[in-house]
């Protein structure tokens, strides 16, 4: 199998969409998360906390003619790519055109405005908010789809519509295609766009934050205190390269992916199961041929829901025992669904590049449900890893694992 490195990152987050901006601003303790007055006008709906995305950057970037097809997580995708592939030098090479760079991206869902349209159409009959790129912008694979078109790679695509693993899972993906020969870059990633539709959907099961008044103060991950998670959005991409293309293109070597799994739990779509997560973790380290000792950090899932953050805790302590070294970053972010996977791989490379990583927002007593970690808490840690372990865990019970060497 051939060995695969990362040669460019790029995303945009609700604290920024540059590193140092948003390293300096995680060091302070900034969060991304605000409460919502706009979302008064659903009154049945408790939450009105989120972390959303300034998008003024991007009004008006791109031609009209480039971005009809586009709702806004395709046109953060997007964006995520062009910020990607200039880190990785390879914007405008002609490998991208080759048939030998692929995609793999994915959403949690596409963009929310049609889904109202076709929702007009079949209340009141009407078409009046329909047009020909309707569709284009609702279906689960736009990001994807959009990505291809814009750029014009015409490689083999993968999307990844798996919630909260979209971006992980597609990382994982990425990493194949390139270690089995069927490509030699891939624009790795994920985006969703935030919409109250996804925040009701937790609502209705009781797991939504309601510090509506303390913005600042919530979601907690693996904290005794939490009340549930805050829906985010964003995007991100990871420009996964096979080794011996990015030294003959002189490419930047970020970090080398060395390991992924992903499983099912096979028995409850919202319930996550320790057990099945600790085998998609012992698989990741099966393909890295690396023993769990070996492992420095792990970057967790820590969505600040008691069963999840339970759960994982478990899995990851069944792993590692109480020695390794975990942090959340949706404290920061909140949950920005099927971005996150990609996100959380980014940063926590970049952290792993500083040897410096940011402790859990709002961490301040750890539940004692949770199985014994070393969670970070307080303030930045020093620590000198050469392995990350970043995992993700989906409504549907999809668990996914990647491993990431520092390329030193």
């Amino acid at each position: 199998m051939r060995r695969v490195v990362i040669t460019g990152m790029g995303g945009i987050t609700s604290l920024g969409e540059e590193w140092p901006v948003i390293r300096a601003r995680m060091a302070k303790g900034e969060s991304g998360v605000r409460t919502m007055p706009e979302w008064d006008r659903f009154p049945r709906i408790n939450t009105r906390l989120a972390a959303p995305v300034d998008r003024t950057q991007l009004e008006g970037r791109y031609p009209r003619k480039s971005t009809r097809t586009m709702g806004p997580v395709s046109l953060m995708a997007v964006y995520a790519c062009e910020r990607a592939l200039a880190n990785a030098q390879v914007l405008d090479d002609p490998i991208l055109k080759s048939g030998r760079c692929g995609i793999a991206y994915g959403s949690s869902f596409g963009s929310f405005a049609p889904v109202i349209a076709f929702g007009e159409l079949m209340e009141k009959g009407t078409t009046k908010s329909l047009n020909a790129t309707s569709y284009l912008q609702m279906m689960s694979h736009t990001a994807a789809v959009n990505i291809s078109m814009f750029f014009g790679i015409t490689g083999r695509i993968i999307p990844t519509s798996t919630a909260c693993t979209s971006g992980s899972l597609a990382i994982g993906y990425s990493y194949e295609a390139i270690a089995n020969g069927h490509a030699d870059i891939m624009l790795a990633g994920g985006a969703d766009e935030l919409d109250i539709s996804e925040a009701a959907v937790f609502d209705t099961l009781y797991a939504t934050s309601i510090r509506n008044d303390r913005p600042h103060t919530s979601p907690r991950p693996f904290d005794r205190d939490r009340d549930g998670l805050v829906i985010g959005e964003g995007a991100a991409t990871l420009i996964v390269e096979e080794r011996e293309s990015a030294i003959r293109r002189g490419a930047p070597i970020l970090a080398e992916i060395v390991g992924f799994a992903t499983n099912a739990d096979g028995c409850h779509a919202t319930q996550s199961q320790p057990e099945t997560m600790e085998q998609a973790l012992r698989g990741a380290l099966r393909v890295a041929r690396l023993e769990p000792a070996r492992i420095d950090f792990v970057s967790g899932h820590g969505t600040a829901t008691a069963g999840g953050d339970i759960a994982e805790s478990k899995a990851t302590h069944a792993v590692f025992g109480a020695r390794i070294p975990i942090h959340s970053l949706k404290g920061y972010f909140g949950h920005s669904l099927g971005a996150c996977g990609a996100i959380e791989a980014w940063l926590g490379i970049e952290m792993m590049r500083d040897r410096l990583f940011v402790p859990t927002l709002n961490l301040e007593e750890v539940d004692p449900l949770c199985a014994p970690l070393d969670y970070l808490m307080g303030a930045p840690r020093p620590l000198d890893a050469k392995y990350m372990m970043s995992n993700n865990f989906a409504f549907g019970g999809i668990n996914t694992s990647l491993i990431f060497r520092r390329a030193d």
